[in-house]
């Protein structure tokens, strides 16, 4: 899709699955279910999403997936489904990943990083040899040191030996010329979101603040979210404002439709899917 002077192109890294309840919190499950039907195993189909941004001057990857690096156990737990790998998708892009200029990192749970690097040679090294990998430093410090409610969204060798290439941000900060990151707090203390403006019109990749259109009614908030009464405050915040600028947003993990235009009307947030 074109943003203005920018191109964007919604990347798979095939599919995982998250069992119902988790994914959709207090709503009860006789109205989630008619949104995203379950396996017999409750758990949801659900995308891994990456966005790459072309700017003319930088090739910017937003996310990088689950990736490949574990197990069969861990494979079956979360229903992984490589239909495609981010690696291929650039590809069929007509990129390698040394063409990548900058990786941002929403936050660093296993669906959004996992191929910041990879298995070479026995030894497991950064993806995008040429690139900056940027996130909070909050968020960082949590994923190094997580909870006992969160360790298991953490997967240290997903992220941690891209630290030499790791640029830590401390807030709201411009990373390209058109592309800023917001820390949003809610699913994490230090989530952050992108915007992405060219030539009048914008873009958001939302996150896990919104993890798909069916999350866009304001109380239907992952039990994962570790701060919801900050994501409730966040999302009545923000997605106003995105529906007044009319901005193309991107979840992460609708199973159907990877952006929409949301528009707001009696205080309700709708979405409309855009090829």
């Amino acid at each position: 899709m074109k943003l203005g002077d920018f191109e964007l192109l919604a990347l798979s890294d095939g599919t995982f699955a998250l069992d119902g309840g988790q994914m959709f919190g207090v709503v009860p499950k006789p109205l989630w279910e008619q949104k995203l039907p379950p396996d017999s195993r409750n758990r949801v189909r659900l995308s891994l999403t990456c966005l790459l941004v072309r700017t003319g001057q930088h090739n910017v990857l937003v996310e990088t997936g689950i990736g490949t690096k574990f197990a069969a156990k861990y494979a079956d737990i979360y229903g992984i489904e490589k239909t495609t790998t981010l690696p291929a998708e650039l590809e069929k892009a007509g990129l390698r990943v040394e063409d990548i200029d900058v990786v941002i990192n929403t936050h660093l749970h296993f669906d959004h990083c996992g191929w910041n690097t990879r298995r070479e040679n026995g030894r497991v090294v950064p993806t995008f040899p040429r690139a900056r990998y940027y996130i909070q430093r909050g968020e960082w410090e949590h994923a190094i040191h997580p909870t006992e409610r969160d360790v298991a969204s953490y997967v240290t060798e997903f992220f941690g030996p891209a630290e030499v290439q790791t640029e830590f941000l401390d807030g709201n900060q411009e990373i390209v010329p058109g592309i800023r990151v917001e820390v949003l707090p809610g699913h994490t203390r230090d989530l952050q979101c992108v915007h992405i403006e060219s030539a009048g019109e914008r873009a958001c990749f939302i996150s896990d603040l919104v993890p798909t259109r069916h999350h866009l009614p304001y109380p239907w908030i992952m039990a994962f979210d570790l701060y919801p009464m900050e994501t409730l405050a966040n999302r009545h915040r923000l997605l106003p404002q995105l529906a007044e600028q009319n901005a193309l947003v991107i979840f992460p993990h609708d199973p159907d439709s990877p952006w929409a235009r949301v528009s707001e009307e009696s205080g309700r947030i709708t979405a409309t899917p855009v090829d």
